[in-house]
C-alpha cells in the first residue's frame, strides 16, 4: 500500500465533505424575514467566511463537527467551510449561529431599513467609517430587502476592500521588514552600549577598589598619628608632674608680659605729661609771681581776721601731696601760720611713690592737689585714708587761696 501525502489526506477531506443538493431559496425582495447562511449566493459565502471567521477560529469551530487531519492548510478549511454552506449543513448551521451571535447590534441597526436604499445607505456609511465592515456585510446580505443590484455593489465594494487590505498588508509588510531591519541596528548598538556599560563599571570597580585602598591607607596611618599624639600627651603628662610650678610661673611670666607693656605705655604717658607739666611751668612762672605779690598783701590785710585761727592746727602735721613747685613755700607758710607741721610730696612725678606710705602715716591732716599728681599716686592716698579715716582734702585747683580755704576750713573744724 502506498503512502499518502499531506496533501492527498487534505484532498480527500475536502471532498468527503460533499453536501447536499442545493436547496430552494427565496428570492431577495419577496419575504420580510433575513435570509440564512445558505439561503444567499453562493459566491458570497467566501467573502462571508474570509471576512467574518479568522482562520484560528474557524478551525476550532470545525473541529467540533468533523476530524480534521493533522496538516490540513487555512486554504482547504475554507474552501471546505464555503462548500458546507452552500446548504444546510450542520457546519452551516453552527456557522449560521456563530454569526448572528456575534454582529445582533449591527443586525438590529439594519434592520430598520425598510426598503432597498435604505439599505444601501447604511452600507455606505459602514464602509465609508471603514470599521464594523464584516457586521455590516452580514446584515446587507441577509437582509430582506437586499436585492440583486446592492448584493452585487456590496460584493465589488468588499472584493476591493480586501484587495485594499492586501495592499495594506504588503505594505505593512514591508515596513515590518524595515522595522526588523531597525530593530536589529539597535540591538547592535544596545549591545554595544552594554559592552561600554560594562566596561565603565568595571573601570568604576576598579576605581572603587582603588579608592577602598587609599582609606585603608589613610586609616592606617591616621590610627599611627593618633598613637603618636598620645604618646607626646603622656610625655606632657610627665613634664607637668615633673614641674608643679610651671603652670604658676607660666602666670607670673604672663603678668610680666602684661605689667611691662602697661610700663611701656605709662611711661610714654609719663613723658607726655612731664613735657606738659614743662609747657605749664613756663606759663605759670609769671602768674605765680604775680600771685606771691598778691598773697603778701592779701595775708596784711587778713592778719587780724585770723587772728583767733593762728593756733588753729595746734601743732597738726599736714601733708600736701602735689601742687605748683613755686607755691610750695606759701604752702609752708600758711600750715605754720596757722601753728601746724607741713610735709609735702610731689606725689610720683619725680619723687617715688614708696616715700608717701611714711608721709601719709605721719600726717593728721592730708591735702591732695588732684590736678597735678599721677593717677597711681590719687588711688593710693585715697585708698589709704579710707582704710585709716584720716581727713583728706582734695583741690582740683592748686591755687594759693584755694590750699587757704583749705586749711581755714579744717581749723575751723578742730576748734
Amino acid at each position: 500500500m502506498e503512502p499518502t501525502s499531506p496533501h492527498t489526506t487534505a484532498d480527500s477531506f475536502a471532498l468527503s465533505l460533499a453536501t447536499t443538493p442545493v436547496d430552494s431559496r427565496p428570492a431577495a425582495g419577496k419575504t420580510t424575514r433575513r435570509r440564512k447562511l445558505w439561503e444567499i449566493p453562493h459566491k458570497f459565502h467566501c467573502p462571508v467566511i474570509g471576512t467574518c471567521f479568522d482562520v484560528a477560529e474557524l478551525r476550532a469551530l470545525m473541529k467540533k463537527l468533523m476530524h480534521i487531519p493533522h496538516g490540513t492548510s487555512d486554504f482547504v478549511l475554507h474552501t471546505t467551510a464555503v462548500g458546507n454552506s452552500e446548504s444546510r449543513t450542520p457546519l452551516a448551521e453552527l456557522l449560521q449561529k456563530q454569526l448572528e451571535k456575534r454582529y445582533p447590534q449591527t443586525v438590529r441597526r439594519f434592520a430598520t431599513a425598510r426598503d432597498t436604499n435604505s439599505l444601501r445607505l447604511l452600507w455606505r456609511e459602514a464602509t465609508a467609517a471603514g470599521s464594523g465592515i464584516p457586521g455590516a456585510l452580514w446584515a446587507t446580505w441577509t437582509h430582506p430587502a437586499c436585492d440583486a443590484p446592492l448584493e452585487h455593489e456590496v460584493y465589488a465594494d468588499i472584493h476591493m476592500i480586501q484587495h485594499q487590505i492586501g495592499s495594506g498588508a504588503r505594505a505593512d509588510i514591508k515596513m515590518l521588514n524595515k522595522l526588523r531591519t531597525e530593530n536589529q541596528d539597535l540591538r547592535q548598538q544596545l549591545d554595544k552600549a552594554r559592552q561600554e556599560t560594562s566596561s565603565l563599571r568595571q573601570e568604576r570597580a576598579k576605581d572603587e577598589r582603588q579608592l577602598n585602598q587609599h582609606i585603608i591607607d589613610l586609616r592606617s596611618e591616621l590610627s599611627g598619628r593618633d598613637a603618636a599624639i598620645a604618646h607626646l600627651q603622656q610625655q606632657l603628662e610627665q613634664l607637668h608632674a615633673q614641674l608643679p610650678e610651671l603652670r604658676e610661673r607660666q602666670q607670673l611670666l604672663q603678668r610680666a608680659s602684661a605689667a611691662e607693656a602697661r610700663n611701656l605705655l605709662l611711661s610714654a604717658r609719663a613723658n607726655s605729661l612731664e613735657a606738659e607739666i614743662g609747657r605749664q611751668s613756663q606759663r605759670l612762672q609769671h602768674t605765680e609771681e604775680i600771685l606771691n605779690d598778691y598773697l603778701m598783701a592779701d595775708a596784711a590785710a587778713t592778719e587780724c581776721s585770723v587772728t583767733n585761727l593762728s593756733k588753729g592746727l595746734a601743732g597738726k602735721c599736714v601733708l600736701c601731696v602735689g601742687g605748683r613747685t613755686g607755691a610750695i613755700d606759701a604752702y609752708r607758710q600758711r600750715v605754720e601760720h596757722y601753728g601746724g607741721h607741713f610735709i609735702h610730696h610731689d606725689g610720683g612725678v619725680e619723687e617715688s611713690l614708696h616715700r608717701i606710705d611714711g608721709a601719709l602715716s605721719g600726717a593728721d591732716l592730708v591735702i591732695c592737689q588732684a590736678g597735678c599728681i599721677s593717677h597711681n599716686a590719687y588711688w593710693r592716698i585715697k585708698d589709704q585714708c579710707k582704710r585709716t579715716g584720716k581727713p583728706c582734702r582734695f583741690v582740683r585747683n592748686a591755687g594759693l587761696s584755694s590750699f587757704e580755704r583749705v586749711i581755714s576750713d579744717a581749723c575751723a573744724e578742730i576748734t
